[in-house]
């Protein structure tokens, strides 16, 4: 019997040191972006310049693993040549292919280099197959990747009509937005992923610390509040604590992280053609505890669908790296629509 057509493994490369665990660790390809707001992870101290991007690049693709630009930002106005200048620049690093959002920077992208493969960001909010199919037919995508909020068999029906790869996320935090339309971090900063390359970005963050209590605040937005004995994470809108009609809880969004281990037999059935894991901006020790263990999963599927399992120890693995130690399959399970 054949193996099963399994799909590609698709890891965070922040920096360096990540990149080369992604790779070292079984994936298949990386996806980074530069040290700039073109980059819709544009994390102090992450990303890559120049030197180590051309570095990283040749170190995956010497061991067969593809190199994802992401490019994934929206062009400010009076600064467009900054982002056609990045894509140039993938061209000419030999990237295997550009993440893009932008239906300018498409259009650019695809006259300007038309041998360079290009993907559609999540950033750009395909939602359907007609935006897919448009995105197809005007700039030539081969790849999309599907926002969040989608079921899996709305991806399948999208899959059904479309001639272009889709790939999803299979790991990492969630997003209550659909992604491209960050108005949160708009709203209370004036600065989005969109613009800038970060949510809630960290010259807004304030930590202020009291007896027994530290605060976050976003912008004088008041996010959060955590005892001594709480751990407290980064002040995102979206998943913070509110009070709302006298009870204090997490209204927008839970700190938990997407798991699809359970559904991977699905996943391949419907013809995906790539798992995404989310975390650019996480550790390079998360990013081989992920690729390592969603590597193995992948090949035992590979191997016997018929009877595959989810072993315990994956999962053990990957709820030490979820959010808030919870996972979830998010909307891929969602029973209304």
């Amino acid at each position: 019997m054949p193996r099963q057509k399994i799909p590609q493994l698709i890891c965070p490369a922040g920096s360096l040191p990540a990149l080369k665990a992604a790779v070292d660790h079984g994936a298949d390809a990386v996806y980074l972006g530069y040290r700039n707001d073109t980059n819709a992870r544009n994390f102090a101290g992450l990303n890559f310049d120049q030197k180590a991007m051309a570095e990283g690049i040749r170190y995956a693709q010497s061991q067969g693993c593809g190199v994802l630009m992401a490019i994934n930002t929206f062009a400010q106005p009076g600064r467009t040549a900054d982002w056609q200048y990045a894509v140039d620049g993938a061209a000419e690093l030999g990237v295997d292919a550009v993440i893009l959002a932008d239906i300018g920077l498409l259009d650019y992208a695809c006259r300007r280099h038309p041998d360079l493969r290009l993907h559609l960001s999540v950033q750009g909010s395909a939602t359907n197959y007609e935006a897919v199919n448009f995105a197809h037919r005007e700039f030539g995508i081969r790849r999309a990747v599907l926002p969040r909020v989608l079921t899996l068999a709305q991806v399948e029906t999208v899959i059904r009509n479309t001639s272009v790869e889709i790939e999803i996320f299979g790991f990492g935090s969630l997003c209550v937005m659909n992604e491209g339309r960050c108005w949160l971090s708009s709203y209370a900063t004036g600065e989005s992923p969109n613009t800038v390359g970060a949510c809630s970005p960290a010259k807004y963050v304030q930590w202020v610390r009291s007896p027994g209590q530290m605060t976050t605040r976003l912008n004088g937005i008041l996010i959060d509040s955590f005892g001594d004995d709480e751990p407290a994470g980064y002040p995102t809108l979206c998943k913070g604590r509110f009070e709302v009609d006298g009870e204090t809880y997490y209204a927008l969004e839970e700190p938990t992280s997407l798991n699809v281990l359970e559904i991977l037999p699905k996943i391949a059935n419907i013809g995906i053609a790539a798992i995404k894991v989310e975390g650019r901006q996480r550790s390079p020790a998360y990013v081989a505890q992920v690729t390592r263990t969603l590597r193995a999963a992948l090949d035992e599927l590979a191997k016997n669908a018929q009877h595959f399992h989810v072993k315990s120890v994956w999962q053990s693995e990957l709820a030490r790296v979820a959010e808030g130690s919870q996972v979830t399959l998010g909307a891929y399970n969602r029973p209304w629509r």
